[in-house]
């Protein structure tokens, strides 16, 4: 395997690729042809983002640092960690400017405000002191600090006051936690709010009686918050998630933002006491911890927000008027393509199990589950499916990050119904998401399969762009039996015969079918599509990097993560990348080989040299391809070949809205700025798709009516 670090100048830094991911995210705020709240929604996904960023990634190069860890691409951790501050410095300010040079306004315009307290008249300054009276005053805490009173703990991502106290001659501390369980945005009236830390600070002295308020100043702390649980020492794997979850919010504090303007003895104080250094701080400029905006986003404006798209049912799982659709008859007749958000996937996947729950002839269920909604219509389905007595297998994953908690407590509540739980082979995460039927029919038992690239939660369904595939392939039902053996037991199994599964040799695979393009006797220069949500691992680069050299054509469409550097001269002359994001989070992973299709080995496919489809839940990551389950599958129907190219072929347009890597930097293409209208020549991809998948249904409820009309006369 190459070592990225052996390399640096053919590698993007990993850090570095996904600031700029998220600044494209940030970007989004910026465009004025996006309606007013949903730009406010991505300066709180960007605000989010750097928050997981900081708990996770941040937290991990601090311990290697600490560590004396020195051999990275882009330098050692302390380097990397200097590169992120001075990026989210510029990003963070980026930020502020937007929200309170571009948005507020707008939003004013609009007729919703977000208020300063000394905005506010005298009538409303005292309607508000009433509101502080009532309902926050009692639930306040102030925490001194002095040698009686040691450094309060200061919680992950919770909103903080700390308050300079003059008592005579003595300056003192003391800090007030803005309480979570309220409001962050206190309405003055149904479209103009107070912030909270606002109204608390302009009360603060209620706090302290007789003492002199020489100032406030906000301020939020991060810390880490990955988990450090080996499945390999755990004897209780749960037990030992459940202890860690506790243990988290107790991880050390790894960056500090503070309102600009606070005094350097306060910042050094809280510096001491967090254990960081003065590069973990973040000055801001306003307000801090722009996830709350998705309060002000839920506001009932809808001529401020995207239309709403309501996903369709797919042609061949409707239902004739006033029957119940049969889901597996549908699969039977053919293999069945669903794109979420677009398709519906309350009428797809969740039908699928519900039905398999509730059908006699149904024995056995198997899933996956990584990331679970809190209300699960799935998981309610097993347990309903286990209670009939059939036999429920479920594969949950514990260390899904930051849904350890949820997946805990259905993995519970199955257990006390007799579902058949495991949490997966020691050492490797379960990122598959396949789901396994057995029937019995007048033939025999038939297995009917749905293998996806999004999780089976019914709430990020509806945000999340993602692919699943449903079929009744004989080959494709018994290596998914092979893997849930795998999974549940003591199997090894490697002889798929359509299924490539990681990490049992799917990174050797795929770098077979890039080289498998290079240019030979039996065909001209070939091409290499990836639609993928990170490109990381370096043999698979290189493979690509080989491929480019030899003529063959690559595009990449990545939406975060690339450390392949595009358009270089001698190196990547022949790759493209593109970066598209909008409205759904674009999530689906699909592969295209120009001759990936051979009839050898265990390959899939039947034909020689044709075509090669794959959409499955890897990423080309190390961690994906290193340390979980993952699968693709082959899509060889076809018509549902087509769609997916022409869903590729819409990405890839020169008219669509996007970004560019230009070697290692991210070029906008088409955008909109602000204050200028959108040119009507350019497409927006997903609009594109949501537009496709509706005429596919109305053209196939105009040949239902025909037919229908055509049945009667005859």
């Amino acid at each position: 395997m190459v070592a990225v670090d052996q390399h640096p100048a053919r590698f993007i830094n990993r850090e570095a690729s996904w600031l700029d991911f998220n600044e494209r995210v940030l970007s989004l705020a910026a465009e004025s042809r996006i309606p007013l709240l949903e730009r406010l929604k991505f300066l709180a996904i960007h605000s989010g983002n750097l928050d997981e960023f900081f708990e996770v990634r941040v937290a991990g190069l601090k311990d290697q640092a600490a560590a004396g860890v020195s051999s990275l691409a882009g330098g050692g951790p302390l380097a990397q960690l200097q590169l992120i501050a001075n990026r989210v410095k510029h990003s963070t300010g980026r930020q502020s400017a937007i929200l309170h040079q571009m948005l507020i306004p707008a939003l004013r315009s609009s007729g919703i405000e977000i208020v300063s307290w000394n905005d506010l008249d005298d009538d409303t300054h005292e309607k508000m002191t009433k509101a502080f009276e009532d309902g926050i005053f009692p639930v306040l805490t102030p925490l001194a600090v002095d040698p009686g009173h040691p450094f309060p703990y200061i919680s992950n991502k919770s909103l903080n006051l700390a308050v300079v106290i003059r008592e005579g001659k003595e300056t003192h501390f003391a800090r007030v936690k803005v309480p979570p369980l309220l409001p962050r945005f206190i309405p003055i009236s149904p479209q103009q709010f107070l912030p909270l830390e606002e109204l608390v600070a302009a009360h603060v002295g209620q706090l302290f009686p007789s003492l002199h308020i020489v100032g406030t100043h906000t301020f939020r702390v991060t810390r880490n918050a990955d988990l450090s649980v080996s499945d390999n020492d755990a004897d209780d794997l749960l037990a030992a998630i459940e202890t860690e979850l506790r243990r988290r919010r107790f991880g050390r504090a790894v960056r500090l933002e503070i309102s600009a303007g606070t005094p350097r003895e306060v910042t050094d104080l809280l510096l001491e006491e967090l254990e960081l250094d003065p590069e973990d701080v973040t000055e801001v400029d306003g307000l801090l911890d722009l996830t709350s905006l998705w309060a002000i986003h839920s506001l009932p404006r809808p001529e401020l927000k995207d239309e709403p798209w309501s996903p369709v049912t797919r042609p061949a799982f409707e239902a004739p008027d006033g029957e119940q659709n049969d889901l597996f008859g549908a699969i039977r007749q053919s293999d069945i393509l669903v794109h979420h958000p677009y398709d519906s996937f309350a009428s797809s996947v969740e039908s699928f199990i519900r039905q398999a729950a509730n059908d006699p002839a149904v024995l056995t269920i198997k899933m996956t589950l990584y990331r679970t909604s809190g209300n699960s219509p799935i998981a309610r389905a097993l347990i309903e499916a286990a209670e009939k007595g059939k036999q429920v297998a479920v594969l949950i994953e514990l260390k899904a990050r930051f849904d350890e908690q949820a997946n805990i407590a259905w993995a519970k509540a199955m257990e006390e119904v007799g579902v058949h739980v495991a949490y997966g082979v020691v050492g490797l995460k379960t990122h598959a998401k396949v789901a396994l039927v057995v029937r019995a029919e007048d033939h025999g038992l038939r297995r009917y399969c749905h293998i996806g690239t999004g999780n089976y939660n019914s709430s990020t369904a509806r945000l999340y762009e993602d692919l699943g595939l449903f079929t009744a392939d004989p080959a494709v039902g018994a290596d998914l039996t092979k893997l849930f053996n795998t999974l549940t037991g003591f199997g090894h199994s490697e002889n798929f015969e359509r299924i490539i599964v990681a990490p049992n040799g799917m990174r050797t695979r795929i770098i077979e079918l890039i080289a498998g393009e290079h240019p030979n006797e039996h065909h001209g220069p070939g091409r290499v599509v990836m639609k993928l949500n990170s490109l990381v691992d370096p043999d698979v680069i290189e493979a690509l990097y080989a491929a480019s050299q030899a003529g063959v054509a690559v595009d990449l469409i990545i939406r975060g993560i690339c450390c392949l550097r595009a358009r270089v001269p001698g190196l990547s002359d022949n790759i493209r990348v593109r970066s598209n994001l909008g409205r759904f989070l674009e999530h689906s992973r699909v592969f295209h080989f120009a001759h990936g299709n051979t009839s050898d080995g265990n390959n899939p496919g039947d034909s020689i040299g044709q075509p090669l489809w794959l959409i499955g839940s890897a990423d080309m990551m190390q961690r994906n391809l290193d340390g979980r389950v993952e699968t693709l599958v082959p899509v060889l129907q076809p018509d549902l070949v087509t769609e997916l190219d022409e869903l590729i072929g819409t990405l890839l347009r020169t008219d669509t809205r996007g970004w560019e890597l230009d070697d290692s930097t991210w070029r906008a293409l088409h955008q909109t700025p602000e204050g200028e209208d959108q040119p009507h020549d350019i497409i927006d991809a997903q609009q594109a798709r949501y537009d496709s998948v509706s005429s596919r249904l109305r053209k196939s409820r105009r040949a239902r009516a025909v037919q229908v009309a055509s049945d009667a006369i005859s």
